[in-house]
């Protein structure tokens, strides 16, 4: 193991929060029985609210971000996660409370950590990230609620963020048509690359509209939340579903009973932070294979350094870009 190693750190200086590249030693890396060579990470909004002021998602400083932890197991103590597996870990406090992905060394604990099945690696696995596992998640429920492709076509809000753009490819992939929404008419070609039907904007989806608005979506993943929350649930077929798992849109969602008991439809909250390792597994075995996204590497849209992270953080909490951003942090 290496005696010091770089992270990215930031720490509360009155009510700002100042962030800069230093060096650690393992001493400095928090309890836990299993310690990682992180070779890749990603940007995740959450990432740029864990180490905003105003972000109200760390549970404390000084802390590393970084939501994805993807590299090789380097000491473990844990019986399930042996010395020399490639993993990968996010979720749980990772990032927020406990220190995380945007630096050469991590320690965590065993049962947070889910080896990487065939079929992946470490830098594929931090590509998927925290946002395709989420896009997956919100798929495998809506199915376990009995949703085909036969059923109609599938709303995807948000559908050039990382949630998003995972979800369309793997909808795709599976046989639905899917019709994207989002903000940046711009990525048209790009999101038909990752097999959206057709695209409408966002003026649509986050307009205010009557209690029940015609029937057109069999079933919505949602990642945004507010407003276009309450098109997709006014929206939706009868008997339709939305996976709803994300609130940069808002979180108050103003809506009425009608979608509910005169449509029958469903409102399914997606939580990816805490979900039991033994169903977290389960799904990074089947992004392994039948969930694994269409145009995966045309998800990816831009790689960073760890020394590039920083100022990247801006852009990410100000919405800029789309797809996944990846970091190598062993480059």
């Amino acid at each position: 193991m290496a005696e010091n190693f770089r992270a990215l750190v930031a720490d509360q200086d009155g009510d700002d929060v100042n962030r800069e590249l230093r060096e650690l030693s393992p001493d400095d890396l928090p309890e836990g029985d299993v310690t990682i060579r992180v070779c890749w990470s990603s940007v995740n909004y959450k990432d740029a609210l864990a180490v905003s002021p105003k972000g109200k998602v760390a549970k404390g400083y000084p802390l590393v971000p970084g939501i994805d932890v993807a590299g090789e197991v380097v000491e473990s103590s844990n019986g399930a996660v042996g010395d020399g597996a490639q993993v990968i870990a996010h979720g749980y406090d990772l990032g927020v409370g406990h220190h995380g992905g945007f630096a050469e060394l991590a320690r965590v604990p065993g049962d947070w950590v889910v080896p990487l099945p065939d079929g992946l690696d470490a830098r594929t696995a931090a590509l998927i990230g925290t946002a395709g596992f989420t896009a997956a998640l919100s798929v495998i429920t809506l199915e376990e609620r009995g949703l085909t492709k036969d059923d109609g076509q599938v709303l995807v809000l948000g559908a050039t963020g990382g949630v998003g753009s995972v979800a369309v490819g793997i909808l795709a992939e599976r046989g639905y048509e899917v019709v994207a929404s989002t903000g940046k008419a711009d990525q048209e070609d790009w999101l038909k690359s990752l097999g959206a039907s057709e695209l409408i904007g966002r003026d649509e989806t986050s307009a205010e509209g009557k209690p029940l608005d015609k029937q057109r979506w069999a079933a919505v993943v949602d990642p945004v939340g507010g407003p276009s929350l309450a098109y997709a649930l006014r929206t939706l077929k009868y008997g339709g579903a939305v996976a709803s798992s994300g609130q940069v849109g808002g979180v108050k969602l103003e809506t009425t009973v009608m979608p509910f008991i005169l449509r029958g439809v469903a409102l399914l909250g997606i939580d990816s932070a805490w979900v039991p390792i033994e169903r977290r597994r389960e799904v990074w075995q089947r992004l392994a294979t039948d969930m694994r996204p269409r145009g995966l590497e045309e998800i990816a849209t831009r790689e960073l350094s760890l020394d590039d992270v920083d100022p990247y953080l801006d852009e990410a909490l100000g919405g800029g870009g789309h797809g996944r951003v990846l970091v190598n942090v062993a480059g």
